[in-house]
């Protein structure tokens, strides 16, 4: 059984066969817990490739990321009309600045071509970069999951603090200012996640994936 929006394909969990159950009713019930992890991340090879074809790296982090969670359904679970789903893809919501230092949440629409994703990208940027208020592109879809940035400042680690119930168990991703030598370009990056759909072994497969991804460009980006 499916449920479907514009931007949004979800598949019902059937929560008598699904192998989670027993463990996402005890980080939903009896211990409700989560946990964060920060990684220095290896950007060389793209970082590099990023500058010979002048390509925003923002948007080839958010576009990695999102990629990647096509591949961890673990990490795509959340509600629709209050039954638990898990979504086919999450379009990356991410922080922009306005002129005057006031922030806005944007979002695009993730697809799994780079090139079409990219000038999606840009189409946002030059379409709402500049509109006042936290939430310029409507509408907004269940399906969006945080892929944040924080440039000027390089950090050890980073813990979001949600003050509202959940309505989803995507991960919350936060990457820092990069730290660049004569041999390597890093870029911490925290990804926040709830117990209840996924365990350190799921988080841990997430950054060695997307180190992978990281080291080979020219495979994901062309």
């Amino acid at each position: 059984m499916t449920t479907e929006q514009p931007n949004m394909h979800a598949e019902l969990i059937d929560q008598t066969t699904w192998a989670r159950q027993p463990y996402f009713y005890y980080f939903t019930k009896m211990d409700p817990s989560g946990f964060s992890l920060t990684v220095d991340m290896d950007i060389t090879p793209t970082y590099t490739w990023a500058r010979t074809h002048h390509i925003k790296f923002n948007a080839i982090y958010l576009y990695l990321v999102s990629r990647l969670l096509t591949e961890h359904p673990e990490m795509r679970v959340g509600y629709v009309n209050e039954q638990l789903v898990t979504f086919d893809v999450l379009h990356p919501s991410y922080t922009i600045l306005h002129a005057d230092h006031t922030m806005a949440n944007l979002w695009t629409t993730f697809d799994p071509d780079f090139q079409t994703f990219y000038q999606c990208y840009l189409t946002d940027q030059a379409e709402y970069s500049q509109t006042p208020g936290p939430m310029p592109k409507a509408p907004q879809t269940p399906n969006l999951v945080n892929i944040g940035s924080l440039p000027t400042v390089h950090f050890t680690s980073y813990t979001p603090l949600p003050f509202k119930p959940l309505t989803t168990f995507f991960p919350i991703f936060q990457a820092g200012q990069f730290v660049t030598s004569t041999a390597k370009t890093t870029m911490p990056l925290s990804i926040t996640i709830n117990h209840a759909t996924a365990d350190g072994y799921h988080l841990s497969k997430f950054f060695n994936d997307l180190q992978t991804m990281w080291s080979q460009p020219e495979q994901y980006l062309n």
